[in-house]
């Protein structure tokens, strides 16, 4: 189970996740720098992340447009912030207007619909070209669980999704694959078995190094098995910020 961390302890539980990352990555036969901890704050307090900076530390993510749209401006510009949550297309905008420092959107997936004008990549990259960004890192997200409750590309749909940002999408860079396990972490490492699947099939059939395609996979209860099986970004909340505390869908 995840310990909370409370006011003054988020930059402990942060050194203490980074060296259960640093013996996971060395279990695995990979150098730690291989693996990005992305800090997720869900609903905590821009102080706290404040904590995890002066650590070190200057990958963060949230989940919800509105509270990096609220964090980022309170916290130094150097932070690359990640967007881990569902996009919509109402909200790609104020997120690209409202954080000048967004490193990667891991959350690019596919709609449940035929209409390939309405794909959140090619919104995204419109609104990137619109308002004179640089290209914008991207993970396309896999639904590797098959839950009809998650979000992301179906396994057998990855390398269109992938082809389709890559030579359709100039204001974007494909980076990699991201996925969300089952809840109950029964089936995780079929779950993370999946996606590094759809990454060999991806980089086979679009001749892409192995090496250049990301696998973003692993959270608070999982990151050193994910890990162990080639995660490059682990996105770790509760385990360094505590658990989240209620909040009312702001998506």
């Amino acid at each position: 189970m995840s310990a909370p961390a409370v006011e003054g302890s988020a930059a402990a539980a942060f050194r203490s996740v980074l060296t259960r990352v640093h013996q996971a990555a060395e279990r695995s036969g990979r150098s730690p720098e291989q693996v990005r901890v992305v800090a997720v704050s869900k609903t905590k307090p821009a102080s706290l992340l404040r904590q995890v900076y002066d650590a070190g530390h200057r990958c963060f993510g949230e989940n919800y447009v509105q509270e990096i749209v609220e964090k980022a401006p309170q916290l130094p510009v150097d932070i690359e912030w990640h967007f881990i949550g569902n996009l919509q297309r109402n909200k790609v905008k104020s997120l690209l207007a409202g954080v000048p420092n967004l490193h990667m959107i891991e959350s690019v997936d596919d709609v449940k619909d035929n209409f390939p004008e309405r794909k959140i990549a090619n919104h995204v990259d419109r609104v990137v070209a619109s308002l004179g960004r640089k290209p914008l890192k991207v993970l396309v997200q896999v639904n590797t669980s098959g839950e009809e409750s998650k979000f992301g590309v179906d396994p057998s749909g990855c390398v269109n999704l992938v082809r389709h940002v890559k030579l359709g999408c100039p204001n974007l860079i494909f980076s990699g694959l991201m996925t969300i396990g089952m809840l109950d972490y029964s089936s995780t490492p079929e779950n993370f078995k999946t996606l590094s699947n759809c990454r060999a099939e991806v980089c086979k059939e679009l001749e892409i190094p192995e090496e250049q395609c990301e696998l973003s996979m692993g959270m608070s209860a999982d990151f050193e098995q994910a890990i162990e099986m080639g995660s490059t970004n682990v996105r770790i909340g509760s385990t360094i910020f505590g658990v989240r505390e209620s909040k009312k869908k702001d998506e």
